[in-house]
This record gives C-alpha cells, structure tokens and sequence, in this order.
C-alpha cells in the first residue's frame, strides 16, 4: 500500500506544534509519506516571506519561535497545491477562516481523501449553528475526525506529557490520525462521540472566560472551582440540546473534558486575557493585538455563536454562565455581576 500523503492546513502557534509532531512522526513510520506540506498564509516578516524563512531556517519564527521544526516539514503559500495530492488533511487554523478556505479547496483534493478537524470553536450562519468539523465535511464532501485536549500548545512543544482525544466516526480513520499524531508524551484516546468531543473544545473556552474574570477580581481558587463545575454542567446541558445522536456522560471524562477545562481555566489564553480584560478596562480586541500577536481569541466569539442558538430558542436563563461572559465581553455588562449570575445559578435552586 502506498504510504499516505499529509498535509497540513494552517501554520499558526498549534498548527506549527502539530507540524512538528506530525513531521516527526511521519519519518519513523512506513505509513505516511516523510514529507509534510504545511500551508502558509503568507506573511512578510523582517522583509522576507514567511515560507522562505521555515523551509530554510525550518522555524516559525512569528508563531512558534525558538522551537525548530523538522526539515521535511514543506511550508507551501499555495492552498491547492499543498492539498492537492494529500490523503490526509489536518485542518489547524482560525475557525473564521475555514468556510473560506474550505471553498477553495472545493474540487483540488483527492475524492477519497479524509481530515481531522483541531479547530476549538462553532460558527453560527443562515442555518444555526454548525460545528467546524460539519463545515469541512459538507462543503469538500469528505470524512471528518476530530482532535480535542488540555494541550495547551507551548507545553506540547516543550515535549511536556498531556492527553489528547480523537472523536471518530470510522475506526480505521481513528487509528491512522493515532499514529499520526501520537507520541510517547502525547497520548491520545479515540472514541466515537465526535460531537460531544468538538463541542467541549469550543465550550471550554467560554468558560475559560469566566475563569479569568475571577482572577481579575481576585476571588480564588474556591470561586474558580466553583466556575468549572457549574462550567461543565452548562457544558454537558449545551450538548445534549444541540447534538442529533447520542451524548456519552463518559466522553466529559476523556481529555477532550475535564481536563481540557481545567487547564483552559488554569493556564490558558482565554483565561490570560480575560484576567487583562478586567484589570486593564481594555476591550477584548485590544488585548487580542497586544498579547495574542494579532490572533483572535476563541472563547468571546464562541459565547457570540453560543448566544445566538440559545437566544433563538429562549433558553438564556438556563446557561447564566455563558450568557454571562457573552454580556460582559460584548454588552458592557459588569463584570461584577459575574459573581451574581453564579450565586443565583440554576443548579443551586
């Protein structure tokens, strides 16, 4: 059999994470082809393009700098040409951009190629609101697997141990992205509840939100705690209304879960800048330019998409947590009444 061919679509901090692991691994296994497109949206940086820099100096110098990757890692500025032979697509981009550059792809992959979605957020449209992995699925008519788990990227390229979570449909496709992605320092459990698993991605952010707002106001780690647990049971809630299929208590328990929750209200970016957002009175938009390197952050925009489906069918004051965050982030809320919005939560009636 033909060894596979990767490639990966994105080159930002975890795209560039995942480039690295994946480059690795591809050249120990008889698997995949050894080398690995990586499609860059070409920037200039210090005068030089941003694709001459990692295919020569092999680092992404603007989103993971000081971390080399390997040298069969290709970075490609041509969308259709990185993905034209690939049997595998591992999308790892910005969530507002992959309608787009999944219209692009339209009619340059292979018919029987398949993906895996590692793109932590939901997207709300003229027909609701749809999961990452749906978009890709419908507009390139291809299988789509999932990835979701506390790896937060530094640490992951620091080789630091955590656990990931692969939510797949087809088992043979599951245990292919396994060996793709998996390393002795990042394990990785597959399971079939694709959806619950893309949906805690996305959800955990917004209550990372909540957590960094305690710590702007100094509440400690018992009020944090308590933003987790009620977190998790919004969590839990949202999947049950917004998922077709089944959902499986037991997937809240994989990385994709509880662990992926607790270090996103711990130790993440969403937590970093809504601690900054309280301190500072600065906007959202504001800290996402001056600590975020220009990239947006994923939990503001998710309680937006989350907002809209639970407004529409006037289940708000079932989610207080997460309609909280959307208000204080977007609606001047004060942020003190975050306080409030856990005191009088449902789960206390």
């Amino acid at each position: 059999m033909a060894p596979l061919n990767v490639c990966i679509i994105g080159s930002g901090n975890w795209g560039s994470v995942v480039a690295k692991t994946v480059g690795k691994n591809a050249m120990r296994s008889n698997r995949f082809n050894p080398v690995i497109k990586m499609w860059v949206f070409e920037e200039i940086i210090d005068g030089r393009k941003l694709t001459d820099i990692i295919n020569q100096e092999h680092e992404n110098v603007k989103y993971l700098p000081g971390h080399k990757l390997p040298k069969n890692v290709v970075a490609v500025p041509d969308v259709h040409k990185a993905a034209a032979e690939a049997d595998v697509l591992v999308f790892v981009l910005p969530h507002q951009f992959v309608s787009q550059v999944c219209e692009q792809l339209v009619g340059h992959i292979k018919s029987d190629a398949f993906g895996i979605s590692l793109i932590k957020g939901i997207d709300y449209g003229p027909e609701g609101l749809k999961l990452i992995s749906d978009i890709i699925r419908t507009t390139l008519n291809i299988e789509v697997s999932v990835m979701m788990g506390a790896n937060i990227a530094r640490e992951v390229a620091e080789d630091k141990f955590c656990e990931s979570t692969i939510g797949s449909k087809n088992k043979r496709h599951g245990q292919i992205l396994k060996e793709l992605l998996q390393t002795p320092n990042f394990r990785i459990a597959v399971v079939e509840n694709c959806d619950t698993v893309e949906l805690c991605g996305a959800l955990k952010n917004i209550v990372g939100v909540g957590a960094g707002f305690c710590d702007g106001m100094d509440c400690g780690d018992n009020t944090k705690a308590a933003v987790i647990r009620l977190g998790l049971m919004e969590m839990v809630a949202f999947a049950k209304m917004f998922s077709k299929g089944t959902v499986e208590s037991t997937t809240f328990l994989e990385s994709c879960g509880i662990a992926d929750l607790v270090t996103t209200c711990y130790g993440g970016r969403n937590r970093k800048v809504a601690e900054a957002f309280v301190r500072t009175g600065k906007t959202i938009e504001e800290l996402e330019k001056e600590m975020l390197n220009g990239q947006k952050l994923q939990g503001p925009q998710a309680s937006v998409e989350v907002h809209k489906f639970l407004k529409n069918r006037s289940q708000t004051d079932k989610f207080p947590l997460f309609t909280a965050v959307y208000q204080i982030c977007y609606e001047k809320r004060p942020v003190q009444e975050f306080i409030t919005c856990l005191q009088n939560h449902p789960e206390h009636m």
